[in-house]
């Protein structure tokens, strides 16, 4: 009885999400550094990058790190620092809305007042008061 060959399943088409980048806390940082400067013999070093993943690099740049301003050095983001919003540039922009916003509303009143003139003339209504007769 011949046998047939099992279909190799195709691979996937679907791109995968893009990789996140690694971040790591200043505890432990500064526990891997604690970790690599009591390694004495050859190979601990890197026996203690393969087993937590980490490359000579890393360990460079904590160091350099901790050297500039210790445990606080080691915790910084990455990036432009935010910075602060002027409460009075806040103030203005809210001022600006509420002016444009008015303006908007004084125009509509505008409109509406033109409007009932308009109506007015079409009804042959006067502009004069009512009280006066002729």
């Amino acid at each position: 009885m011949p046998t047939t060959p099992i279909m190799a399943a195709k691979p996937d088409p679907e791109v995968l999400a893009k990789g996140k980048r690694r971040s790591f806390t200043a505890e432990y940082k500064s526990r891997i550094l604690a970790e690599a400067d009591r390694c004495k013999h050859d190979g601990e070093i890197g026996a203690l990058l393969r087993r937590e993943g980490l490359y000579s690099s890393h360990l460079a740049t904590w160091r350099a790190q901790r050297a500039e301003g210790g445990l606080a050095s080691l915790g910084r983001k990455r990036g432009p620092k935010p910075t602060p919003i002027d409460p009075s540039a806040k103030r203005i922009a809210e001022l600006e809305r509420e002016v444009t916003k008015l303006r908007l509303r004084a125009e509509k009143a505008e409109l509406l007042v033109d409007l009932q003139k308009k109506l007015a003339e079409i009804l042959g209504h006067s502009a004069e008061p009512s009280g006066e007769s002729k």
